[in-house]
């Protein structure tokens, strides 16, 4: 009787701490939580920053690209409007020329002719008239000269101006399509580390410069260009991380995912009449499962490169399976 109470005081007593633990794994999920809430939150922050950079961007550019356009008009415009002005110039060098020499022959004519001139006081005052007029249109037609003269100077400084306001605007625009370049790195920096983090302990899985390589054991039977269940498996995986980042991706920005197939130099014994039809078909194979997934078939490419483009030059056993592999390549269109 005396063993029975002491047992139920023990219950008893033990009862508190039960209720602490609950209490303190009650707090530690609230607080796990309101984590996760608040990293959310900041998440979406900071996506909602990103895409109005986006937006400026993409606005920036279309600016730059019509104030080009425009520029290279009026420059066009300039240039002609300068050739019409040496044309007119070289055309009133000629004339002046042209008078220049009646002058001399005139001057010539009257110092041959001193004597009959005294004697002949209209025939005089009429040449002398024409000497006038003559020399009145030279210093017209000088005068014209100097203007378009000074009119070139103007239209060229003008068009040098133009030039280096284009130059400017180039640079812009190719700091613009740098920053294009550097936006599809990125999205490619973080496809290939999220499949990095996924696919880290599979053997046969890993990056090679810019290209994400699966061995083709992993993905078909040798030979085959039908995918293993493992193999389905894997591309699966592939598509639906492709797709999460594929949506962060700016509609305006053109690019696709590249699915090259590779083969080995070992002469083939399977219904593929040579390596180009079996890389060229695993590609294929691959291409249609992510889009069988949800990719979007804008931005998939297919290519077979047969044994042509191999990783190890070896005749060893290890390097010709090292060559039979499927490569995933994010680039420009």
């Amino acid at each position: 009787m005396a063993r029975r109470r002491r047992g139920s005081h023990n219950a008893l007593d033990a009862w508190p701490g039960y209720v602490d633990a609950l209490s303190t794994l009650l707090m530690v999920v609230t607080f796990v939580l309101l984590v996760f809430v608040v990293g959310q939150q900041f998440l979406s922050v900071s996506l909602s920053r990103r895409e109005h950079t986006l937006d400026a961007l993409q606005k920036q550019l279309a600016e730059l690209s019509h104030m080009l356009s425009m520029t290279e008009d009026k420059n066009k415009s300039l240039s002609s409007t300068v050739a019409t002005l040496s044309d007119e110039k070289q055309h009133n060098q000629v004339q002046l020329q042209t008078l220049s020499t009646q002058i001399a022959a005139l001057t010539g004519q009257l110092q041959s002719k001193d004597q009959a001139l005294a004697s002949a006081d209209d025939t005089s005052k009429q040449q002398n008239s024409k000497i006038s007029d003559l020399q009145a249109q030279i210093e017209e037609l000088t005068r014209q000269l100097q203007a378009i003269s000074n009119a070139l100077d103007i239209e060229k400084k003008a068009e040098q101006g133009k030039d280096a306001q284009i130059a400017d605007l180039g640079n812009k625009l190719n700091l613009a399509l740098a920053d294009k370049v550097n936006q599809l790195k990125r999205y490619r920096s973080e496809f290939f580390g999220r499949l990095r983090d996924l696919l880290k302990n599979q053997k046969g899985v890993n990056v090679v410069g810019d290209r994400f390589v699966f061995q083709s054991e992993i993905l078909f039977p040798q030979g085959s260009a039908d995918l293993t269940p493992e193999g389905r498996k894997e591309i699966t995986t592939l598509a639906h991380t492709f797709k999460q980042v594929a949506s962060t991706i700016p509609t305006d920005l053109p690019w696709i995912l590249r699915v090259d197939g590779h083969a080995d130099r070992q002469p083939i014994h399977s219904a593929f009449p040579s390596n180009w039809e079996l890389s060229s078909e695993r590609a294929i194979t691959v291409v249609k499962l992510l889009i069988a997934e949800g990719v979007d078939p804008h931005h998939l490419a297919a290519t077979g490169f047969a044994d042509y483009q191999p990783l190890d030059a070896a005749s060893t056993p290890a390097a010709y399976a090292r060559n039979r592999r499927i490569e995933f390549r994010l680039t420009d269109r």
